[in-house]
């Protein structure tokens, strides 16, 4: 499941920390985060999973739900390795999910 749909305050801090109050199975809401530049990276002004340290070559990062509330998205500007700079986005919800109150990479 979309972690967004079990999810309220979500933000994305200092460019990279994904946080949030998530749902349990037992409905308890709990306190959660996730470090984005564990799992994004910047390969030549290209937002990739599996990579790393994202937040390092990125400006302007910003989070929204989008598309009636069904897509939770980070907007970015990705820098390439001669300084140019491309208006990107990923949907979060392609790797992360809620397990338990807890952020999941998959």
């Amino acid at each position: 499941m979309s972690f967004h749909l079990s999810a309220e305050d979500i933000r994305v801090d200092d460019n990279h920390i994904l946080r949030a109050r998530l749902q349990s199975v037992d409905g308890e809401w709990r306190d959660a985060e996730i470090d984005l530049d564990n799992h994004l990276g910047n390969t030549e002004g290209m937002i990739q999973w599996d990579g790393g340290n994202f937040s390092q070559s990125v400006e302007n990062v910003e989070f929204s739900i989008e598309g009636g509330g069904e897509v939770p998205v980070l907007r970015c500007f990705c820098r390439d390795s001669e300084g140019n700079e491309y208006a990107r986005d990923v949907n979060l919800s392609e790797r992360i999910s809620n397990q338990d109150g807890q952020f999941v990479y998959n």
